[in-house]
């Protein structure tokens, strides 16, 4: 029965990929003045299919100088690994609730940058190496801070299940007495799935697509779609974390749509960072901030404590 749960969500995970790339660009279209996809089936519904069947039935090139076991294997490990990382995804149908999911979250996620490197170094393209390069210093600046954001709610939880955030947002979303990490995380997730304004790895006016310029066809699909699951699952952990309530009830549901359109109206709206603006951001203004709210939550859990052993006695 597991089995059949994994693959049924496993099978969501990808439609919802594809009906979130026609969100994407239907608010694109709307925001920038422009005709949306519109023109495949009723208000666009079968474009997902028709890009999707484009991109596989393409024809694969590989560069003749690459290394091409690495070269071809790159992606797929790409995608396993965002498909690896929704295991977090609580199921209801079969009671399934993952008791490490901080930890596993943290080990997955970090993952996720060996394949930036690996795309670009098996390539044998200047362009992919550079993209790979500075993914890898822009995951080394922001991951510190999005681990130390997650370690504060650690210690106010005491457990590292995420279910059990949904148990103490019952009376109060923690949104509201971290309003600042709110923000910075969500930074840090645009930085995580090398979003606007921080796609520094795939940038089209410096690096002609950076890291995945060799690419085409299935590969390049493989790199969309894990991508873009990433996208959805980050949208979902926010709520996990930010902005709890029932987990499956329809208003978290929206929530999570909600912070799937803030994605799409960042890249609508900001430009691209200067790269050593992303440093200073991540190492002088989120790293002093997270580590302050970690001694927040820890005075404040010890201030309850000491509160409730006076009123014992």
């Amino acid at each position: 029965m597991l089995m059949i749960t994994s693959l049924f969500m496993l099978l969501m995970i990808l439609i919802s990929v594809g009906f979130f790339t026609l969100f994407e660009r239907k608010i694109m279209g709307y925001t920038h003045n422009r005709k949306g996809p519109n023109k495949v089936g009723y208000f666009g519904i079968f474009q997902p299919f028709s890009d999707g069947f484009k991109l596989f039935f393409k024809e694969q090139v590989y560069p003749s100088n690459s290394n091409f076991l690495m070269y071809f294997i790159c992606p797929i490990l790409s995608l396993l690994q965002s498909l690896f990382i929704w295991a977090l995804f609580p199921f209801y149908v079969n009671c399934l609730n993952f008791n490490y999911g901080f930890l596993f979250f943290l080990c997955c996620s970090s993952i996720s940058v060996y394949s930036l490197i690996i795309c670009g170094w098996s390539s044998n393209s200047i362009y992919a190496l550079l993209g790979c390069i500075r993914s890898v210093s822009q995951a080394i600046s922001y991951e510190v801070s999005l681990s130390l954001i997650l370690l504060g709610f650690f210690f106010l939880s005491d457990s590292y299940s995420l279910m059990n955030f949904n148990f103490m947002q019952s009376l109060c979303w923690f949104i509201f007495f971290s309003f600042p990490m709110f923000f910075c995380w969500l930074s840090c997730c645009l930085a995580e799935t090398n979003r606007t304004p921080f796609d520094f790895s795939e940038g089209e006016s410096e690096l002609v697509s950076g890291f995945n310029i060799e690419y085409g066809a299935g590969g390049f699909a493989f790199l969309f779609i894990a991508e873009y699951s990433s996208i959805i699952f980050m949208s979902l952990f926010t709520c996990l974390i930010f902005l709890g309530g029932n987990f499956f009830s329809f208003y978290f549901f929206l929530k999570l749509i909600f912070i799937c359109f803030f994605f799409v109206w960042i890249r609508c709206t900001l430009p691209r960072y200067r790269y050593d603006k992303l440093m200073y951001m991540a190492w002088k203004c989120y790293l002093p901030l997270s580590l302050n709210y970690i001694m927040f939550f820890i005075l404040m859990k010890l201030f309850v404590f000491y509160h409730f052993f006076l009123l014992s006695y």
